[in-house]
Protein backbone atom coordinates (compact mmCIF):
# COMPACT_ATOMS: atom_id res chain seq x y z
CA UNK A 1 0.00 0.00 0.00
CA UNK A 2 1.23 3.48 -0.82
CA UNK A 3 0.60 6.03 1.92
CA UNK A 4 -0.49 9.33 0.34
CA UNK A 5 1.12 12.46 1.83
CA UNK A 6 -1.34 15.36 1.99
CA UNK A 7 0.65 18.54 2.74
CA UNK A 8 -1.71 21.22 4.07
CA UNK A 9 1.12 23.58 5.11
CA UNK A 10 3.17 24.14 1.97
CA UNK A 11 0.54 22.54 -0.29
CA UNK A 12 -3.15 23.24 -0.95
CA UNK A 13 -4.99 23.26 2.40
CA UNK A 14 -8.52 22.85 1.06
CA UNK A 15 -7.59 20.07 -1.37
CA UNK A 16 -5.74 18.23 1.38
CA UNK A 17 -8.74 18.43 3.71
CA UNK A 18 -11.08 17.34 0.89
CA UNK A 19 -8.91 14.35 -0.06
CA UNK A 20 -8.54 13.19 3.57
CA UNK A 21 -12.32 13.40 4.03
CA UNK A 22 -12.90 11.49 0.79
CA UNK A 23 -10.63 8.64 1.90
CA UNK A 24 -12.37 8.45 5.28
CA UNK A 25 -15.84 8.36 3.68
CA UNK A 26 -14.70 5.39 1.58
CA UNK A 27 -13.69 3.48 4.75
CA UNK A 28 -10.01 4.40 4.67
CA UNK A 29 -7.71 5.33 7.55
CA UNK A 30 -5.84 8.65 7.68
CA UNK A 31 -3.33 10.08 10.15
CA UNK A 32 -4.43 13.59 11.07
CA UNK A 33 -2.82 16.30 13.22
CA UNK A 34 -4.43 17.41 16.45
CA UNK A 35 -3.17 19.79 19.12
CA UNK A 36 -2.25 16.82 21.35
CA UNK A 37 -0.66 14.13 19.13
CA UNK A 38 -1.27 12.78 15.63
CA UNK A 39 -4.35 10.54 15.48
CA UNK A 40 -5.03 7.60 13.16
CA UNK A 41 -8.58 8.37 12.10
CA UNK A 42 -11.38 6.16 10.80
CA UNK A 43 -15.17 6.38 10.73
CA UNK A 44 -16.56 5.77 14.20
CA UNK A 45 -19.58 4.16 12.52
CA UNK A 46 -17.61 1.41 10.72
CA UNK A 47 -16.31 -1.73 12.41
CA UNK A 48 -14.44 -2.56 9.19
CA UNK A 49 -12.58 0.76 9.18
CA UNK A 50 -11.84 0.49 12.90
CA UNK A 51 -10.43 -3.02 12.40
CA UNK A 52 -7.93 -1.53 9.92
CA UNK A 53 -6.79 0.94 12.60
CA UNK A 54 -6.20 -1.85 15.12
CA UNK A 55 -4.32 -3.89 12.50
CA UNK A 56 -2.10 -1.01 11.33
CA UNK A 57 -1.13 -0.12 14.91
CA UNK A 58 -0.93 -3.68 16.27
CA UNK A 59 -3.26 -2.43 19.01
CA UNK A 60 -5.00 -4.78 21.50
CA UNK A 61 -8.72 -5.10 20.72
CA UNK A 62 -9.74 -4.42 24.34
CA UNK A 63 -8.20 -0.92 24.32
CA UNK A 64 -11.00 1.61 23.57
CA UNK A 65 -10.64 4.52 21.14
CA UNK A 66 -11.57 8.20 21.41
CA UNK A 67 -14.19 9.60 19.05
CA UNK A 68 -13.43 13.07 17.65
CA UNK A 69 -16.25 15.44 16.71
CA UNK A 70 -16.48 18.90 15.17
CA UNK A 71 -19.57 20.36 16.87
CA UNK A 72 -22.15 19.76 19.59
CA UNK A 73 -24.70 18.32 17.14
CA UNK A 74 -22.27 15.50 16.47
CA UNK A 75 -21.87 14.89 20.20
CA UNK A 76 -25.56 14.05 20.41
CA UNK A 77 -25.15 11.51 17.58
CA UNK A 78 -22.46 9.51 19.38
CA UNK A 79 -23.53 9.82 23.04
CA UNK A 80 -26.82 9.58 24.94
CA UNK A 81 -28.11 10.73 28.34
CA UNK A 82 -25.50 13.47 28.34
CA UNK A 83 -25.31 15.04 31.82
CA UNK A 84 -25.41 18.79 32.48
CA UNK A 85 -21.81 18.62 33.73
CA UNK A 86 -20.67 17.48 30.30
CA UNK A 87 -22.27 20.49 28.61
CA UNK A 88 -20.64 22.79 31.17
CA UNK A 89 -17.24 21.19 30.56
CA UNK A 90 -17.70 21.46 26.80
CA UNK A 91 -18.55 25.14 27.12
CA UNK A 92 -15.32 25.79 29.01
CA UNK A 93 -12.80 23.37 27.47
CA UNK A 94 -13.99 22.56 23.92
CA UNK A 95 -12.53 22.74 21.38
CA UNK A 96 -9.54 21.46 23.33
CA UNK A 97 -7.65 18.57 24.92
CA UNK A 98 -10.44 17.20 27.13
CA UNK A 99 -12.11 13.84 26.47
CA UNK A 100 -15.32 12.86 28.26
CA UNK A 101 -16.50 9.28 28.78
CA UNK A 102 -20.27 9.18 28.28
CA UNK A 103 -23.01 6.65 27.48
CA UNK A 104 -22.59 5.39 23.93
CA UNK A 105 -25.24 5.73 21.24
CA UNK A 106 -26.10 2.70 19.11
CA UNK A 107 -24.67 4.40 16.02
CA UNK A 108 -21.08 4.05 17.26
CA UNK A 109 -19.34 0.83 16.23
CA UNK A 110 -18.93 -1.66 19.06
CA UNK A 111 -15.20 -2.01 18.33
CA UNK A 112 -14.64 1.69 19.14
CA UNK A 113 -15.55 1.11 22.78
CA UNK A 114 -14.08 -2.40 23.07
CA UNK A 115 -17.56 -3.74 23.84
CA UNK A 116 -18.28 -1.24 26.63
CA UNK A 117 -21.53 0.74 26.87
CA UNK A 118 -19.56 3.99 27.05
CA UNK A 119 -17.80 6.14 24.50
CA UNK A 120 -14.92 8.59 24.95
CA UNK A 121 -15.49 11.83 23.01
CA UNK A 122 -13.60 15.05 22.40
CA UNK A 123 -13.66 18.06 20.08
CA UNK A 124 -10.08 18.85 18.98
CA UNK A 125 -8.77 22.40 19.00
CA UNK A 126 -6.71 21.83 15.84
CA UNK A 127 -8.64 23.45 12.97
CA UNK A 128 -7.47 20.93 10.35
CA UNK A 129 -8.83 18.03 12.42
CA UNK A 130 -12.23 19.70 12.80
CA UNK A 131 -12.31 20.63 9.12
CA UNK A 132 -11.65 17.01 8.12
CA UNK A 133 -14.40 15.79 10.45
CA UNK A 134 -16.84 18.38 9.11
CA UNK A 135 -15.97 17.68 5.46
CA UNK A 136 -16.33 13.93 5.92
CA UNK A 137 -19.55 14.26 7.91
CA UNK A 138 -18.26 11.54 10.20
CA UNK A 139 -17.23 11.36 13.84
CA UNK A 140 -13.72 9.94 13.73
CA UNK A 141 -12.30 7.34 16.08
CA UNK A 142 -8.61 8.16 16.34
CA UNK A 143 -5.98 6.62 18.62
CA UNK A 144 -2.41 7.89 18.34
CA UNK A 145 -0.93 7.29 14.86
CA UNK A 146 1.98 5.07 15.88
CA UNK A 147 2.85 1.43 16.36
CA UNK A 148 1.12 0.38 19.56
CA UNK A 149 3.34 0.76 22.62
CA UNK A 150 5.90 3.10 21.03
CA UNK A 151 6.13 6.83 21.82
CA UNK A 152 3.17 8.78 20.45
CA UNK A 153 3.78 10.83 17.27
CA UNK A 154 3.85 14.62 17.44
CA UNK A 155 5.00 15.21 13.84
CA UNK A 156 4.07 13.77 10.45
CA UNK A 157 7.63 12.40 10.25
CA UNK A 158 6.99 10.29 13.37
CA UNK A 159 3.84 8.86 11.74
CA UNK A 160 5.63 8.08 8.48
CA UNK A 161 8.46 6.37 10.39
CA UNK A 162 5.97 4.01 12.08
CA UNK A 163 3.15 3.54 9.58
CA UNK A 164 4.29 4.32 6.04
CA UNK A 165 2.80 1.69 3.74
CA UNK A 166 0.28 0.56 6.40
CA UNK A 167 -2.26 3.40 6.16
CA UNK A 168 -4.02 5.21 3.32
CA UNK A 169 -2.77 8.74 3.97
CA UNK A 170 -1.08 11.13 6.38
CA UNK A 171 -1.99 14.81 6.59
CA UNK A 172 1.21 16.83 6.95
CA UNK A 173 0.47 19.70 9.34
CA UNK A 174 2.44 22.00 11.61
CA UNK A 175 3.02 19.51 14.42
CA UNK A 176 1.25 19.17 17.74
CA UNK A 177 1.56 22.11 20.11
CA UNK A 178 0.66 20.26 23.35
CA UNK A 179 2.51 16.99 22.81
CA UNK A 180 0.65 14.60 25.15
CA UNK A 181 -2.77 13.04 24.69
CA UNK A 182 -5.95 14.60 26.04
CA UNK A 183 -7.22 14.44 29.59
CA UNK A 184 -9.86 11.70 29.86
CA UNK A 185 -12.66 12.37 32.34
CA UNK A 186 -15.46 9.97 33.29
CA UNK A 187 -18.73 11.59 34.40
CA UNK A 188 -21.44 9.36 35.84
CA UNK A 189 -24.03 9.86 38.58
CA UNK A 190 -22.58 13.28 39.40
CA UNK A 191 -19.11 11.82 40.03
CA UNK A 192 -16.13 12.97 37.97
CA UNK A 193 -12.97 10.89 37.73
CA UNK A 194 -9.79 11.46 35.71
CA UNK A 195 -8.86 8.26 33.89
CA UNK A 196 -5.90 9.76 32.04
CA UNK A 197 -4.30 13.15 32.85
CA UNK A 198 -3.50 15.67 30.12
CA UNK A 199 -3.19 19.39 29.47
CA UNK A 200 -6.56 20.13 31.10
CA UNK A 201 -5.60 19.59 34.72
CA UNK A 202 -7.50 18.26 37.71
CA UNK A 203 -7.18 21.69 39.29
CA UNK A 204 -8.88 23.36 36.30
CA UNK A 205 -11.72 20.84 36.24
CA UNK A 206 -12.27 21.22 39.99
CA UNK A 207 -12.81 24.95 39.54
CA UNK A 208 -15.89 24.05 37.50
CA UNK A 209 -17.17 20.82 39.06
CA UNK A 210 -15.78 20.75 42.58
CA UNK A 211 -14.05 17.58 43.81
CA UNK A 212 -12.56 15.40 41.05
CA UNK A 213 -11.12 11.96 41.71
CA UNK A 214 -7.99 10.64 39.99
CA UNK A 215 -8.33 6.96 39.05
CA UNK A 216 -5.76 4.73 40.75
CA UNK A 217 -4.71 3.42 37.30
CA UNK A 218 -3.21 6.83 36.49
CA UNK A 219 -0.21 5.94 38.65
CA UNK A 220 -0.61 2.17 39.10
CA UNK A 221 -0.60 -0.76 36.70
CA UNK A 222 -4.09 -2.27 36.22
CA UNK A 223 -4.52 -6.04 36.30
CA UNK A 224 -4.31 -7.71 32.88
CA UNK A 225 -7.88 -9.01 33.22
CA UNK A 226 -9.31 -5.60 34.15
CA UNK A 227 -11.52 -3.78 31.63
CA UNK A 228 -10.67 -0.10 31.20
CA UNK A 229 -12.77 2.84 29.96
CA UNK A 230 -9.95 4.91 28.50
CA UNK A 231 -6.93 4.39 26.29
CA UNK A 232 -3.56 4.71 28.01
CA UNK A 233 -4.63 2.98 31.22
CA UNK A 234 -3.81 -0.68 30.81
CA UNK A 235 -0.79 -1.43 28.67
CA UNK A 236 2.85 -0.46 28.51
CA UNK A 237 2.84 2.64 26.33
CA UNK A 238 5.08 5.35 24.93
CA UNK A 239 8.17 3.20 25.36
CA UNK A 240 11.58 3.36 23.67
CA UNK A 241 13.06 0.01 22.64
CA UNK A 242 15.90 0.55 25.13
CA UNK A 243 15.29 -0.56 28.73
CA UNK A 244 13.93 2.52 30.50
CA UNK A 245 13.67 3.57 34.15
CA UNK A 246 11.90 6.51 35.78
CA UNK A 247 13.91 8.17 38.55
CA UNK A 248 12.46 10.29 41.37
CA UNK A 249 14.67 12.57 43.42
CA UNK A 250 16.40 15.92 43.69
CA UNK A 251 18.66 17.35 41.02
CA UNK A 252 21.80 16.47 42.97
CA UNK A 253 20.56 12.95 43.72
CA UNK A 254 19.73 12.33 40.05
CA UNK A 255 23.08 13.72 38.87
CA UNK A 256 25.01 11.55 41.33
CA UNK A 257 22.98 8.50 40.31
CA UNK A 258 23.31 8.77 36.50
CA UNK A 259 26.97 9.80 36.59
CA UNK A 260 27.77 6.40 38.11
CA UNK A 261 26.01 4.48 35.32
CA UNK A 262 27.94 3.02 32.40
CA UNK A 263 26.59 3.01 28.84
CA UNK A 264 23.44 4.87 29.91
CA UNK A 265 21.45 7.82 28.57
CA UNK A 266 19.91 10.47 30.83
CA UNK A 267 16.72 12.32 29.92
CA UNK A 268 16.98 15.29 32.21
CA UNK A 269 16.00 18.85 33.09
CA UNK A 270 17.79 21.94 31.78
CA UNK A 271 18.93 22.94 35.26
CA UNK A 272 21.00 19.77 35.77
CA UNK A 273 22.22 19.07 32.26
CA UNK A 274 25.62 20.73 32.72
CA UNK A 275 26.33 18.50 35.73
CA UNK A 276 25.67 15.22 33.92
CA UNK A 277 28.75 13.57 32.42
CA UNK A 278 26.95 10.87 30.43
CA UNK A 279 25.15 11.44 27.14
CA UNK A 280 21.82 13.15 27.68
CA UNK A 281 18.65 14.62 26.21
CA UNK A 282 17.22 17.75 27.82
CA UNK A 283 13.43 17.84 27.71
CA UNK A 284 12.82 21.18 29.44
CA UNK A 285 13.10 23.13 32.67
CA UNK A 286 11.94 21.37 35.82
CA UNK A 287 9.20 23.93 36.55
CA UNK A 288 7.98 24.30 32.94
CA UNK A 289 5.59 21.34 32.77
CA UNK A 290 4.03 22.39 29.45
CA UNK A 291 7.43 22.33 27.74
CA UNK A 292 8.24 18.97 29.34
CA UNK A 293 4.95 17.63 27.94
CA UNK A 294 5.58 19.12 24.49
CA UNK A 295 9.09 17.63 24.22
CA UNK A 296 8.44 14.31 25.93
CA UNK A 297 7.59 11.99 23.04
CA UNK A 298 10.24 13.45 20.73
CA UNK A 299 12.81 12.81 23.48
CA UNK A 300 11.62 9.23 23.94
CA UNK A 301 11.83 8.61 20.18
CA UNK A 302 15.29 10.17 19.95
CA UNK A 303 16.56 8.12 22.90
CA UNK A 304 16.89 4.87 20.95
CA UNK A 305 19.26 6.54 18.49
CA UNK A 306 21.95 6.65 21.21
CA UNK A 307 21.99 2.81 21.34
CA UNK A 308 22.66 2.65 25.07
CA UNK A 309 21.99 -0.24 27.43
CA UNK A 310 19.56 1.77 29.52
CA UNK A 311 17.72 5.09 29.80
CA UNK A 312 17.13 6.97 33.06
CA UNK A 313 14.49 9.71 33.01
CA UNK A 314 14.23 12.34 35.74
CA UNK A 315 10.58 12.49 36.78
CA UNK A 316 8.82 15.83 37.31
CA UNK A 317 6.56 16.40 40.29
CA UNK A 318 2.90 15.51 39.78
CA UNK A 319 1.35 18.99 40.11
CA UNK A 320 -0.70 20.35 37.19
CA UNK A 321 0.45 19.09 33.78
CA UNK A 322 3.28 17.31 35.62
CA UNK A 323 0.78 14.52 36.39
CA UNK A 324 0.28 13.93 32.65
CA UNK A 325 4.04 13.81 32.05
CA UNK A 326 4.58 11.44 34.99
CA UNK A 327 1.71 9.22 33.82
CA UNK A 328 3.31 8.79 30.37
CA UNK A 329 6.78 8.24 31.81
CA UNK A 330 5.75 5.57 34.29
CA UNK A 331 4.25 3.60 31.40
CA UNK A 332 7.26 4.20 29.17
CA UNK A 333 9.33 2.69 31.97
CA UNK A 334 6.90 -0.25 32.38
CA UNK A 335 6.29 0.94 35.98
CA UNK A 336 9.96 0.59 36.93
CA UNK A 337 10.54 3.52 39.30
CA UNK A 338 13.76 4.26 41.20
CA UNK A 339 13.28 6.49 44.23
CA UNK A 340 16.46 8.21 45.40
Amino acid sequence: METIKLDIVSGDYQNGIKEAAHILKKGGIVAIPTETVYGLAASAYSDDAISRVFKAKGRPQDNPLIVHICDMKMLEKVATDIPDEAYALAEKFWPGPLTMVLKKSDSVAQSVSAGLKTVAVRMPEEKAARDIIEKSGLPLAAPSANVSGSPSPTTAEHVISDLDGKIDAVVIGNGCKIGVESTVLSIFDGKASILRPGAVTAEEIEQLLGKVDVDKAVLEEPKSSEKVSSPGMKYKHYAPKTETFLVEGSIQAFVNFVNKKDNALAICFEEESHLISSEKIVYGEMSDKKTLAHNLFSALREADNFKKESIYIHAPDKAGVGLAVYNRLIRAAAFRVIKL
